[in-house]
């Protein structure tokens, strides 16, 4: 039987641990808990890459607004480590709020660039300086040599992905392609939200990016397929934020597909649920 992971709650703790294993690669899977399928995929493509695997497990309270889901957002530390024992994890990096942010905290990282491109940022302009933060203090904590995110939360792929560039920071990012339900629907931590008929139409947000692609590709315009997702979109019964054509690095709007490689993103609420999701143009 596998050996259960190391749980590690502080800081010096963390640092003793890992010492030695500095002359081999050591992977870091940032998460919030409450894991899926999607979050053991990236453990097993960190485990490919590097010889030992911390998963970071904190619901990281900075990048919530008070009108969010913080208090209510799932927690299942029990699960998430039988999940972790059996993929051979190695640590679980598990920090308190005070361990994290003690008293006196007062530092905090606010990206530009992708971080600004009115997407999440305009619906959660609180949200990227949060992430920037708490995943700059888990880069600096352990030190990985490679961080693997999942594309599902493209934005925040591009906004960590240059905040390491730009901080000279020594690590990898690897974005990992997003996981799906037989029916299309990404996996996300919140599909636990949805009611039995919400997760019926859930599925709607990927179909509606797949048809709006294969218009785009079968010669309609951006626009013309974009105006025809949103509609689609809201008649299915979602709140819809916004179904975007964006370029792939800098997410600068495309208007056709020569300003590629571009990127179809859509976010959406069904019920009390905010659901995001993204696919290759």
């Amino acid at each position: 039987m596998a050996q259960p992971p190391r749980v590690l709650r502080t800081v010096p703790t963390l640092r003793r641990a890992l010492q030695p294993w500095r002359n081999g690669a050591i992977a870091l899977v940032p998460t919030m808990g409450a894991l899926h399928r999607g979050h053991i995929v990236l453990v097993r493509e960190a485990r490919r890459r590097a010889r030992r695997v911390v998963v970071s497990i904190f619901v990281n309270p900075t990048q919530f607004a008070p009108s969010e889901d913080f208090a209510s957002y799932p927690r299942r530390f029990a699960e998430d480590m039988a999940a972790l024992r059996a993929e051979k994890v190695d640590v679980v990096w598990a920090p308190t709020p005070a361990a994290m942010y003690p008293e006196g905290f007062a530092t905090r990282i606010a990206p530009q660039g992708a971080a600004v491109a009115g997407l999440e940022d305009k619906v959660r302009p609180h949200f990227f300086g949060g992430v920037a933060t708490v995943v700059a203090k888990l880069f600096t904590q352990v030190r990985p040599d490679f961080a693997l995110f999942g594309e599902k939360d493209y934005q925040q792929l591009c906004v960590v992905t240059q905040m390491a560039k730009d901080l000279d920071l020594a690590v990898k990012i690897v974005g990992v392609a997003t996981v799906r339900e037989a029916d299309g629907l990404a996996l996300s931590s919140r599909n636990a939200y949805l009611s039995e008929s919400e997760r019926a139409v859930a599925p709607q947000l990927y179909r509606v990016l797949k048809t709006a692609a294969a218009d785009i590709k079968g010669g309609a315009s951006i626009e013309s397929a974009l105006t025809a997702g949103r509609a689609k979109i809201e008649l299915a019964g979602f709140a819809l934020d916004y179904l975007e054509a964006r370029h792939a690095h800098s997410l600068a709007p495309a208007a056709s597909r020569k300003d590629g490689p571009i990127r179809l993103l859509v976010a959406a609420r069904i019920g009390k649920t905010r659901l995001i999701d993204n696919i290759v143009l």
